[in-house]
């Protein structure tokens, strides 16, 4: 998507919506961010050289990652308008060239990367949420037992809202995280003036000197620090949704400076009263302002969970179309951008999985512990796949590339390696997740490669199938039959047993295939091809993009445009449905990997709800296929 064309107003809603949706994560990471840089368990005490180092590390953090890397490199990376992880890995390693071990090895990581973004997804709606109700424990104590109950609500109440889509989510959202980023840069400004020497910490030779006289302390501390980075990756997953140009506006016309006010004006505050360390976002409002703050700091929390859930769909949806995910539910909420989408499995799933962290870990602060490495390490492989997409879209050098990419590494291994001090306090958590998730998009995957080599072991060519029905002529009964086609050149198997057991064809048979590209969208123009092969046959290949919808509807228009008029009520659609057998006698863990595909197979979306079919016109044909 674009909006170099667009009106000046249009350009602002978008850029109002984006700042709603998109950057709700990072712009919450004050309400935690710098209190957990001076917890007790880091050892740092809050006075002035290490309030002054801590700021410039969290600047320069800002401005390294966030505003050159994602925002001026990585966001150039978009497969016609879509972003995120596998987006990035289409673009660095085409399925057509996916055939060294170097590329393949790549590719997983890729994987791996995009599995380790919902562990982020699950914990950054819990984290906002209790960091911002436990406001209410520093307005009065009373309200200590209700913090969780609280926010088990909140989030219940988030999901729930979510099937209205991104952008009416967003255009509610928009203002209201307007309205939080001028008022977090107004308590920042205000404890700033009071103590103007913060402001040095623009100065990188504080984070330098620092490091250097904190050692292995000031290591740990960046384990916290890079709490001010989260909603990073998601603001390039969330790009589909908005667009590249708004994203950018956002960022650097309010957020950055919002953001950096606010560490400013809590570094000042620590300067003035040490014993605010407990919660310096907070004790910069008055006391007659800290149940409206409460207020405000609840909904951007919740605004703060949208950048993620959106990202999880976009990313889900991307899976399905590229076939790490077996066919889910997905749903466009919007009439006019394709990006908009609710995916109503993931989005339950989600919250299922926020309350129970919610209830677990009790307190932001322990659910601090358990942030930042599924983020590093998806940042870390966002960086690597950069360097080869560099390379192979812009005939970057290997100089240039390795230069520009070496500088984003070595910063994201050093959080990392901080980030990794945090695995035995909860950190264990978001791996976890992400290796489970990588193991079922990795088994699925397998497993349809596995199940279409089996059914094409066993197809007979198409020519051979002609010459049979010419000598033969079976029966022709009047009317058309599609036949979904997972080859664009075999025989569906759906028509051979058709023919068998019911011994007839109808007067015209289109085999369809619907294919997935690497592209994100695919023209209209370009989406369908259709060839005549004589005696009623024809064959129908239809493209797709893995962020566009394949829609029977479409399909049928498209066919009567180039002379082949397909009436529905006249039209049969005939699928085949596998059951998938497992293999007795192999290894444990091929057995496992069987099983597992065995079930995520029989919980798919059926094809006829997916590709949008009309139920009463749909015959499933079932077969067993042993893996």
């Amino acid at each position: 998507m674009t909006v170099k064309e667009d009106p000046v107003s249009t350009r602002r809603l978008l850029t109002l919506a984006a700042l709603g949706v998109v950057y709700g994560d990072i712009g919450t990471s004050p309400l935690y961010a710098l209190r957990e840089c001076f917890a007790p368990a880091n050892g740092v005490a809050p006075n002035h050289a290490n309030v002054l180092g801590v700021l410039s590390l969290i600047f320069w953090s800002l401005l390294v990652i966030i505003s050159v890397k994602y925002l001026v490199f990585i966001c150039r990376a978009d497969n016609k308008g879509e972003g995120g992880i596998l987006s990035l890995l289409a673009l660095a390693f085409p399925e057509r060239v996916r055939r060294g071990r170097l590329a393949l090895g790549f590719t997983a990581l890729g994987v791996f990367g995009a599995a380790l973004l919902y562990g982020d997804g699950i914990i950054t709606p819990s984290i906002t949420v209790l960091g911002a109700m436990e406001g209410l424990k520093i307005a009065t104590p009373q309200m200590h037992n209700f913090v969780v109950p609280l926010s088990a609500l909140v989030l219940v109440g988030l999901f729930s809202v979510q099937r209205f889509g991104t952008g009416g989510v967003g255009r509610v959202f928009g203002p209201v995280m307007l309205v939080w980023f001028v008022t977090i840069s107004v308590l920042g400004v205000a404890e700033v003036f009071a103590e103007p020497q913060v402001l040095r910490a623009v100065n990188p030779f504080f984070a330098t000197e620092f490091m250097r006289r904190e050692g292995w302390t000031a290591f740990k501390v960046l384990g916290a620090v890079f709490l001010v980075l989260t909603g990073g990756e998601a603001l390039y997953a969330d790009m589909g949704h908005f667009g590249r140009k708004p994203i950018q506006r956002a960022w650097f016309g309010l957020v950055l400076p919002a953001l950096f006010l606010n560490y400013l004006g809590q570094g000042a505050l620590l300067l003035t009263t040490p014993g605010s360390v407990t919660n310096p976002f907070f004790g910069l409002a008055p006391k007659w302002g800290l149940f409206p703050l409460v207020g405000l700091a609840t909904a951007a929390a919740i605004i703060a969970s949208q950048a993620l859930i959106s990202g999880v769909y976009s990313l889900t949806m991307q899976a399905v179309q590229l076939g790490y995910f077996p066919r889910v539910g997905i749903l466009h909420t919007s009439p006019t951008e394709r990006g908009q989408i609710y995916v109503p499995t993931a989005n339950w799933l989600l919250m299922v999985a926020c309350l129970g962290l919610v209830i677990g870990f009790q307190d932001s602060s322990s659910l601090a512990a358990a942030y930042g490495i599924a983020v590093t390490l998806t940042m870390l492989i966002t960086t690597v796949l950069f360097y080869f997409a560099a390379r192979r879209l812009w005939g970057w050098s290997t100089g240039h590339a390795l230069a520009l990419c070496g500088l984003f590494g070595l910063v994201e291994i050093a959080f990392l390696v901080a980030n990794l001090l945090k695995v035995v306090h909860g950190g264990w958590f978001p791996l976890v997740v992400g290796g489970g998730l990588y193991g079922c998009m990795r088994t699925w995957k397998w497993g349809r490669r596995r199940l279409r080599d089996r059914l094409q072991a066993s197809m007979l060519p198409f020519d051979m199938f002609l010459a049979d029905i010419e000598d033969r002529k079976p029966h022709r009964v009047g009317g058309t039959a599609v036949f979904m086609a997972g080859s664009p050149t075999g025989t569906p198997i759906a028509l051979l047993h058709n023919l068998k057991h019911n011994r007839v064809l109808h007067e015209r048979v289109v085999l369809l295939t619907i294919l997935t590209e690497e592209d994100a969208r695919v023209p209209v123009s370009e989406r369908l091809e259709i060839v005549k092969h004589g005696q009623g046959f024809y064959r129908v290949t239809a493209r797709y993009g893995f962020m566009d919808e394949a829609d029977m509807a479409e399909i049928l228009r498209l066919c009567g445009e180039r002379g082949l008029q397909l009436k529905l009520s006249d039209t049969t659609f005939f699928l085949s449905r596998e059951t998938v057998i497992c293999r007795q006698g192999v290894a444990w863990w091929r057995g496992l990997r069987e099983k597992l595909f065995a079930f995520l197979a029989r919980n798919a979306q059926s094809a006829t709800a997916f590709f949008g079919l009309p139920a009463n016109r749909v015959v499933e044909l079932g077969m067993q296929v042993e893996l």
